[in-house]
């Protein structure tokens, strides 16, 4: 898995972390996607969540600015809807434990 597939899974169990997904958020992950150049393929995983236990031990090895910048697209990425929600709030809580942050 490619770290840039890696990334967007990851923010998007973060996204996901409340039990939907808003437009805005969606636009978010699509845009991610689209700067990080996923094929087709790595999107549909993206979309579906396949693969974010593998994505977490990918970006975990990260270096350490890289896995910082993570967490804090993480945390922009959930408040792309102007809200942080507490199931979000944890996700991104957890995400920092594992990142070793």
């Amino acid at each position: 898995m490619r770290p840039n597939e890696a990334t967007c899974l990851v923010v998007s169990s973060v996204l996901v972390a409340d039990g939907m997904m808003t437009d805005d958020e969606r636009g978010f992950l699509a845009a991610l996607m689209a700067r990080l150049a996923l094929t087709d393929d790595e999107r549909a995983r993206v979309i579906d969540l396949e693969g974010v236990a593998a994505a977490t031990a990918v970006v975990r090895d990260l270096p350490t600015a890289d896995r910082q910048a993570l967490l804090e697209l993480a945390l922009d990425a959930a408040a792309a809807d102007g809200r942080l929600s507490v199931h979000e709030h944890a996700t991104l809580a957890a995400l920092r434990a594992a990142l070793a942050l």
